[in-house]
């Protein structure tokens, strides 16, 4: 794959004065709308996938994105494209895959290749030496056979000089209106690490969507099916999964819009493809909203 000129200057952006990102496993920019919120300048995207690419530089087309694998990405070449020097990035984002840890499904394999792209993330934060480094996953890397897997990382990550911290967060707390828990690792050189404090409100399906009524719905790895009766329209939704087809639907169905809404996207955002695709990328996005709060915290915490 080629990459791609960025259509603005990078280091005019470095000069803006805002804290400074670079992320990786970079999706459709769910991760990226939030930092951009929290008033960071993104200096580099890199995402292998070609739709969550194209989805990309719909919504961020000033900022430049490499169609790469991350395994073939020294962190020189980042350094030199961005002209910054080993140091200066204020902070280097990244949601390794998740499919070898997810529970979604009931197959979860420990020795799944993409769980390794982990310690590709590791691997540019020693070639980078950013300021701060988050890395996003689900929740099952600390359950059952993957308690194991997660220790690794854990070690691999400290080994590095940072100071580091894991988090188990839902962004229900963090003005999204869906019940989707994800685990923050947080690391950082000189300072004490701290997390967003939760919000005090939480938002309801029926908030966002002013549907009332009955759907009816499941996941593909719940036991049974969830009656959205007019009572659970005041709860924030279960978590999207990456595929609609996990989800068992009734005339009265979301739709993407919804699902945006459901996720903390602006309904501006551009999702491409299918319907399908579509509700893949949601389901596989970091919620921006939650991510905001994370960024924040970073900025106003750690990086001032």
């Amino acid at each position: 794959m080629k990459t791609l000129k960025p259509k603005m200057n990078v280091q005019s952006v470095v000069m803006s004065g805002k804290p400074t990102v670079i992320s990786t496993f970079a999706g459709c920019g769910g991760s990226s709308l939030g930092y951009k919120w929290a008033g960071f300048d993104k200096l580099l995207a890199v995402e292998w996938e070609n739709n969550a690419v194209q989805t990309f530089k719909l919504n961020f087309p000033d900022v430049p994105v490499w169609q790469r694998d991350i395994r073939e990405i020294p962190g020189k070449e980042i350094l030199e494209f961005t002209k910054l020097k080993q140091g200066e990035l204020d902070v280097l984002d990244g949601s390794p895959p998740c499919q070898g840890f997810s529970t979604a499904k009931g197959k979860r394999n420990v020795s799944d290749d993409r769980n390794d792209l982990t310690y590709e993330f590791i691997r540019l934060i020693e070639e980078l030496q950013p300021k701060v480094f988050v890395m996003e996953n689900v929740s099952g890397v600390v359950k059952g056979t993957m308690k194991g897997k997660f220790k690794q990382i854990m070690k691999a990550l400290k080994s590095t000089g940072y100071n580091v911290k894991c988090k188990l967060m839902n962004s229900m707390y963090y003005e999204v209106p869906q019940s989707r828990q994800r685990l923050i690792w947080i690391g950082t050189k000189e300072k004490d690490i701290k997390y967003p404090e939760p919000i005090n409100k939480i938002i309801s399906i029926k908030d966002v969507l002013n549907k009332d009524g009955y759907i009816e719905y499941r996941h593909s790895f719940s036991k049974g099916k969830v009656n959205l009766k007019k009572s659970y329209f005041n709860k924030p939704c279960l978590t999207i999964t990456k595929s609609a087809a996990g989800w068992k639907i009734q005339p009265e169905s979301f739709s993407i819009d919804d699902l945006k809404k459901l996720s903390s996207f602006p309904q501006d955002f551009q999702f491409i493809g299918s319907f399908n695709e579509q509700w893949s990328r949601i389901g596989n996005a970091v919620m921006p909203k939650f991510m905001e709060y994370i960024a924040r915290t970073i900025k106003d915490e750690i990086l001032k």
